[in-house]
């Protein structure tokens, strides 16, 4: 068996202990199906206040500590901690299904592709603008250059060439950072892989915690003022648990 390490899978963690034991235990199942590619798995505790550390060191994963409470830095701190010259990125709600990290490898080993993603499903019933939600951004990432950042696939050197995930946000990040990888692609001649025969399952509970106003609010602020993303307090929908008192 080869031991060199070319794949990491990197996983952004904020108080998820309810969750990230379903993530890891698929990850880990996905990666013993392919044994012969050796591979990392890394959980960026990104300044948790809970037992996800722990948690993630249980399934034996390396943990990095990110003190500043951010998607992309904890991102970005995963990749650069990793060792793999292939990266993938993962949410700790969202569960791999059997298929998805081979089918990944195999388009990064091609040497034809840069990187990619897939489409998206909810472990629950979503109340209609949150259907509607996950249908256009299934089609948007089936029709165009686009992936969820629930699961997000690359070459290193493509995540280095398109400079990582913006620190400048705190959400939205993926939408940058796939613009600035798909580019690079190009470039190389290297095309951007949606895998649809094998979507993610993603936790559908924000659209349980905020209300269908909030939603739409937000929705408002970004698309007509998106200077809003560097807010980390007008992009709450993705930082703060509604058990969590404020601060």
């Amino acid at each position: 068996m080869n031991e060199e390490v070319i794949y990491s899978i990197i996983i952004p963690a904020y108080n998820e202990e309810e969750y990230i034991s379903k993530t890891l235990t698929s990850v880990k199942k996905a990666m013993e199906n392919i044994a012969d590619i050796k591979g990392e798995l890394i959980v960026v505790d990104n300044n948790s206040s809970d037992n996800t550390a722990a948690t993630a060191r249980s399934f034996d994963a390396l943990v990095v500590f990110e003190p500043h409470n951010q998607i992309s830095r904890a991102r970005n701190a995963g990749a650069e901690a990793a060792r793999g010259k292939f990266l993938i990125f993962m949410d700790a709600d969202t569960t791999m299904p059997e298929g998805l990290l081979k089918n990944a490898l195999s388009n990064l080993l091609s040497g034809l592709c840069c990187g990619g993603g897939t489409i998206v499903t909810f472990d629950s019933v979503l109340p209609w603008y949150g259907e509607a939600a996950r249908k256009f951004f299934n089609w948007l990432a089936v029709k165009s250059d686009f992936a969820a950042g629930c699961f997000i696939y690359c070459l290193k050197d493509a995540f280095q060439g398109a400079g990582g995930f913006s620190e400048k946000v705190y959400a939205s990040e993926e939408i940058w950072f796939v613009r600035r990888l798909c580019a690079w692609g190009r470039q190389k001649n290297m095309d951007f892989r949606i895998i649809s025969e094998f979507p993610v399952v993603t936790s559908g509970r924000k659209l349980k915690w905020f209300s269908s106003y909030q939603f739409f609010a937000f929705l408002f602020l970004t698309c007509f003022f998106p200077f809003a993303l560097r807010s980390r307090k007008l992009c709450f929908l993705w930082y703060k648990h509604p058990v969590e008192k404020e601060k």
